[in-house]
């Protein structure tokens, strides 16, 4: 297969990776989110990616970036880019329980609630609005912006948030068992207690939503340049909400992994809210690395930004070798 969907006409001198970091208090549900040993590990989750991939290990805890499986995570993917292209990731602070270890751009946000139970962002509009002057600051200084999240339990928030919107998704999963049941019950249960959907897209995010949806459609509305949302799910609940504020929606770029797992919809979700989305090949079956090749049968699939990382090596002119001989050399280093 083809390491890149199609080729993108895309012009830039100076381009950015960028990730938004949140946490949603749904990745302590058990069963909900694989994106950690155990549901309360999944809070730190963010931290630990961020310190990885901004110097290359996880110092602040005695932990190797692998799942329980041996499969490498997403950070791995992304630091491994970040390598290779030479650029400096940015990141920002949409909500974190614990304080991030590595300097963030802080819009002042706080973890989501669960959203059963309570308003998830109750200052939705104003990490938004504050989103919207990171976009700005960002805009100052790349032509090119490829915004990618780390927000364990996201998944789940954004299943609530396209539903609510009017979208019929099926959203995907770290775990290769995607828990469908567990993630419908929630977001049944966030309906039910809305009532009334609101008609005013970021009314949604903060009844059913995450902070890094709120933030992150605020970066996409004031950037000046291009931006590539690097995420599957996710990323697809954030172009929602800007196809409903009437804000243009950026291009996706994700793995295949996300495209081709059968217990999601990402492909016809893509559709239904109308964006487009390049899709990465790495052929992580076929480089002799038993981690990587569980992303072929559905762990973990994406995160991190690690396909909008791969996406922008490429465009940078990495060939996919080159690409995939980075990340394998890097997981390697620490195996």
């Amino acid at each position: 297969m083809q390491f890149l969907s199609e080729k993108p006409h895309l012009s830039f001198r100076h381009p950015l990776l960028a990730v938004v970091l949140a946490n949603t208090m749904l990745s302590t549900v058990p069963g909900i989110s694989g994106a950690g040993p155990t549901p309360e590990k999944t809070l730190l989750t963010p931290n630990l990616d961020s310190e990885l991939v901004a110097t290359g290990a996880i110092t602040s805890l005695p932990v190797k970036p692998d799942t329980p499986t041996g499969c490498p995570t997403p950070s791995t993917i992304t630091r491994s880019m970040a390598a290779l292209t030479g650029l400096v990731p940015a990141f920002v602070n949409g909500g974190l329980v614990h304080a991030p270890s590595v300097p963030c751009i802080d819009v002042y946000g706080e973890p989501g609630a669960d959203p059963r139970f309570s308003n998830a962002v109750p200052r939705a509009r104003e990490l938004y609005s504050r989103g919207r002057l990171a976009g700005e600051f960002f805009s100052a200084y790349s032509d090119l912006l490829v915004l990618g999240e780390c927000v364990p339990g996201g998944t789940t928030t954004a299943l609530c948030v396209l539903r609510a919107l009017g979208i019929d998704a099926r959203v995907s999963s770290s775990f290769a068992d995607n828990p469908h049941s567990k993630k419908d019950d929630v977001c049944t249960a966030v309906l039910e207690r809305i009532g009334s959907v609101p008609s005013d897209p970021l009314d949604v995010v903060r009844a059913a939503g995450d902070p890094m949806i709120a933030v992150a459609a605020g970066i996409c509305a004031s950037y000046r340049g291009t931006v590539i949302l690097a995420g599957g799910t996710q990323m697809l609940a954030v172009a929602a909400v800007l196809k409903g504020l009437g804000m243009p929606m950026p291009d996706l770029a994700t793995t295949a992994y996300v495209r081709d797992d059968a217990s999601a919809s990402f492909t016809a979700t893509c559709a239904d809210v109308g964006a487009h989305a390049y899709y990465v090949d790495p052929d992580f079956g076929d480089l002799g690395h038993a981690g990587l090749a569980r992303y072929c049968i559905g762990e973990v699939k994406e995160g991190m930004g690690a396909g909008g990382a791969m996406f922008l090596a490429s465009l940078m002119g990495h060939p996919p070798a080159a690409i995939t001989g980075a990340i394998l050399d890097f997981i390697r280093g620490y195996a």
